[in-house]
């Protein structure tokens, strides 16, 4: 009985199977859906499988499948079945690419030549829900990976699917932006003593460069040239090039939309300007050495004209109309920059301490509106534009790495300024992050001037919304918010910081102690455990946010 050949029917016109297979002999197990099938298959073994040929439904069932498996080996991104084990079982040819060999039969681990960041996201680990990890793999292949778990109909885990995308793009950009930060801090690893002793146009010059630096090491751009409006004489003054031939370096640029290149005309006209062939452009004058591209952005703060940011290259249509988009945008955080080299070169700097508070109300508050604005488009584009997002991402980081390389030369220009004759504060509030929601402009400059003189990295919100977002998608050690901001009750925005940073100490303020709506009982109850009244003395700020005492 046990040499009878298992026969699975699919299908439910037993009279139809009947003569298309003879039961006679035969140990049958009928059922009437694909899916059942497909179950039956996995957990008992058959000596062949019958289909009902005159089913329409299970045709179209069998077409259906067999047209997903086409498109899953089409995908550009890469999808592999994996059992219990963590044993590959299937794989489309992306991800079979990827692999050393072939895939099927070996642990995904292993076919992919790669260590697992972190042993506790393995997929044989994955219980429920999807999770993501990255991969870094053979060679310079990094792959992000979104694990999910499958479960049959009884509940029982039967392995992952493991769907991957090439993030190779993404590393390169983030490993762009480290450097971009240590070239940031080149100015504050200089001695105390050789700041100390540069002119005023010596520290300016110093910070010329590390800006000249900041691009060519984030966009790796070798040929660029950043000029600065002279409002007195309408010129286009260089201030940093690279790559340039020498014609170029000693040519006068006035801003007109004819006869003064490309430059003058996007400094005329205010928009960005795209040259995919140089050699039949009538508005080209000869620049980068061998340029067949170019792509020009004015640099505006605000709405007024700082300077001209160029970049171009030896090969034809190098740019596509997203880098010049991206250039447009990234050219908003150097003209913030620029601007402050223009106060540097305006002022005197005979009190060290107004020299820095110029810096400070010049910059802080339009850098977090640049920085609110990246981080709302950028919650937008989650899940729709990859390309997009990874440019925003570059946005917020580079925006905060060129505050912080204008924060710390303005506090190197003048070091006496910036520390304080009493001892000194609690090591804690170094580098600690600090997002402070206020509609009143005084509070938000107040906050960067306090805690940014007691090294605490500080960004601002207008309101509840950009400040929900930007909780949302940073960190933060603290956040301050004023009870009555314009779109978002206290209680509300308590409650909503926590859920966005439960890590996160969140401090209430109001003006006077005035709190009609008893947002501050509210937030009690639910665990708040300190409230400023503006206008608040230094030492009750200090404690709200260490628990320490003022020393």
């Amino acid at each position: 009985m046990g040499d009878r050949p298992r026969i699975l029917v699919l299908g439910d016109d037993t009279r139809s199977l009947a003569r298309t297979w003879p039961a006679a002999g035969v140990g049958n197990e009928r059922v009437a859906t694909l899916a059942q099938a497909l179950d039956l298959l996995r957990r008992e073994r058959f000596d062949a499988v019958v289909l009902d040929p005159n089913n329409p439904r299970l045709i179209d069932e069998l077409r259906t499948l067999q047209h997903a498996d086409r498109v899953l080996l089409a995908l550009a991104e890469g999808v592999a079945l994996i059992d219990n084990a963590g044993v590959v079982r299937w794989a489309n040819r992306t991800f079979q690419a990827w692999c050393d060999g072939v895939a099927v039969g070996r642990e995904f681990h292993d076919a992919l030549g790669a260590t697992p960041a972190d042993p506790e996201l393995c997929p044989v680990r994955v219980e429920r829900g999807a999770s993501t990890v990255r991969l870094h793999c053979r060679g310079d292949l990094s792959l992000e990976l979104t694990l999910t778990p499958v479960t049959r109909a009884d509940g029982v885990r039967d392995g992952a699917v493991i769907l991957a995308r090439d993030v190779r793009a993404v590393v390169r950009h983030e490993q762009q932006l480290a450097t971009l930060r240590q070239a940031g801090q080149m100015l504050t690893a200089l001695p105390a003593g050789d700041l100390a002793a540069l002119s005023v146009a010596q520290r300016v010059e110093l910070l010329k460069q590390n800006i000249g630096r900041c691009i060519r090491d984030l966009l790796h751009y070798e040929q660029i040239e950043i000029r600065l409006l002279d409002p007195r004489s309408g010129r286009l003054e260089p201030l940093v090039q690279e790559g340039m031939t020498p014609e170029a370096v000693g040519r006068v640029l006035n801003v007109a939309e004819r006869g003064q290149g490309v430059t003058g005309h996007v400094a005329a006209t205010r928009r960005g300007y795209l040259c995919p062939d140089t050699a039949s452009d009538p508005l080209y004058l000869k620049g980068g050495t061998g340029a067949r591209s170019s792509m020009t952005v004015p640099l505006l703060y605000g709405d007024t004209l700082v300077g001209t940011f160029n970049v171009e290259n030896p090969g034809l249509n190098a740019f596509t109309p997203s880098d010049l988009h991206f250039l447009e945008l990234f050219g908003r955080e150097i003209a913030n920059a620029l601007h402050t080299l223009e106060l540097l070169n305006a002022e005197t700097l005979s009190a060290a301490s107004a020299s820095i508070e110029a810096i400070r109300r010049e910059v802080v508050l339009p850098v977090d509106d640049i920085l609110a604005a990246a981080t709302s488009l950028h919650e937008r584009y989650v899940g729709h534009e990859p390309e997009m997002l990874d440019k925003l991402k570059k946005i917020i980081a580079g925006a905060r790495a060129i505050r912080q390389v204008i924060q710390k030369v303005g506090e190197n220009l003048a070091p006496q300024a910036a520390s304080s004759d009493g001892p000194p504060l609690p090591a804690v509030l170094r580098g600690l992050r600090v997002l402070v929601a206020d509609s009143d402009e005084r509070v938000r400059l107040s906050a960067h001037g306090i805690l940014g003189r007691w090294g605490c990295v500080v960004e601002t919100a207008r309101d509840g919304q950009e400040a929900a977002t930007m909780a949302r998608l940073s960190q933060y050690d603290a956040i301050l918010t004023d009870i009555r901001l314009p779109d978002m009750g206290g209680y509300e925005a308590y409650r909503t910081f926590r859920q966005a940073q439960p890590q996160a100490r969140v401090v209430l303020m109001t003006g006077y102690g005035y709190d009609p709506t008893h947002a501050i009982v509210q937030a009690r109850q639910d665990g708040l455990r300190h409230v400023l009244f503006k206008p608040f003395r230094v030492d009750q700020l200090l404690t709200a946010l260490t628990d320490e005492p003022t020393p």
